[in-house]
């Protein structure tokens, strides 16, 4: 039986799907974002250790709360990372008639063994992607995260192929992420995606700063503000966020 480490649990998850979700964040992240908001989550063997069981029947608590639309989603740090236990966790969700959701920066995926085998098992189990593509441009994408973005486009790409649904977000970082021709190059690539039900646009914030200081670390974005609305209603234009919310008002 596969244990994982687990950073956080949180009972009632707005964002993190569609409906009320049981959302298990996971420890462990490779990607070193400058904007990141969470870098408490960044060490793998971290946080608490528990069986896929022990998730299960804790979330299946809050069941009588999640309606036709709620269910799990597990998110991170990167989840992928703990592949085993993500594998183990989904399918005893399933064999509970629970909906699954995977929040993740795609930062782990590769066609090579043994994660190969063990990411198309997992698809399986899994019935919506949340996928972050940080930045379209590969030196932009370092820059941003230390991570090349390439195999990230290739997970969408293969996504895309076996029709398993996605929600893109895009985190807006102003001097990073948020210049036009980013973003329409952005546009340009989910437009070849067959299976995006969602768009959505998610603004800088810096709510997580303190965390960086509380780990005696350097915040790298100092003195960036947030977004203008301006700004954040031109990504929503030129990404057509509310085209996709027209397309799929069910989810």
């Amino acid at each position: 039986m596969t244990k994982g480490y687990i950073h956080s649990l949180e009972s009632f998850g707005s964002v993190d799907g569609p409906g009320v979700r049981f959302v298990v964040f996971l420890s462990g992240c490779a990607m070193r974002c400058r904007f990141c908001h969470n870098p408490d989550t960044w060490k793998l063997q971290s946080g608490t250790m528990y069986t896929a069981d022990e998730v299960i029947e804790k979330s299946l608590r809050y069941r009588s709360y999640w309606g036709n639309k709620g269910g799990i989603t597990v998110s991170g740090g990167e989840p992928l990372l703990q592949i085993d236990f993500l594998l183990e966790l989904f399918q005893k969700a399933k064999e509970n008639g629970i909906h699954t959701v995977l929040d993740t920066s795609g930062n782990p995926f590769t066609y090579e063994e043994p994660f190969w085998g063990k990411f198309q098992k997992l698809m399986e189990y899994t019935d919506l992607i949340m996928l972050d593509i940080k930045q379209i441009d590969e030196e932009e994408h370092k820059i941003l995260t230390g991570c090349t973005n390439r195999n990230i486009l290739e997970m969408a790409k293969y996504l895309s192929k076996i029709q398993k649904p996605v929600w893109i977000r895009h985190v807006l970082v102003p001097e990073y992420s948020d210049k036009d021709e980013y973003l329409m190059r952005l546009r340009d690539f989910i437009d070849t995606l067959d299976n995006v039900d969602r768009v959505e646009v998610l603004p800088y914030h810096t709510l997580g700063v303190f965390k960086w200081k509380e780990l005696g670390l350097k915040y790298p974005l100092e003195g960036i503000d947030p977004p203008s609305k301006e700004r954040i209603d031109r990504a929503n234009q030129i990404l057509e966020t509310e085209k996709y919310r027209r397309i799929h008002s069910d989810n």
